[in-house]
């Protein structure tokens, strides 16, 4: 059976921690970030876990790691 390809702009987006979980940086942080509050703007600097159904899928596009 052939190597499986890593999907590499999923592979880019995406890191696999040390206990096997997906983390994924908040999106909307490049621009138009003058007009919202405080709060959102500090939620954007941190990123986030993948869950459910999401996490299968792109689990099946990067297989090697």
């Amino acid at each position: 059976m052939p190597k499986l390809k890593t999907n590499k702009t999923i592979s880019k987006r995406v890191r696999l921690t040390k206990g096997n979980k997906l983390r994924v940086s908040t999106a909307g942080q490049n621009h138009f970030n003058a007009r919202e509050r405080g709060n959102t703007t500090r939620n954007k600097r941190s990123d986030h876990n993948l869950t459910g159904a999401n996490k299968l899928n792109i689990k099946k596009l990067i297989p090697y790691s």
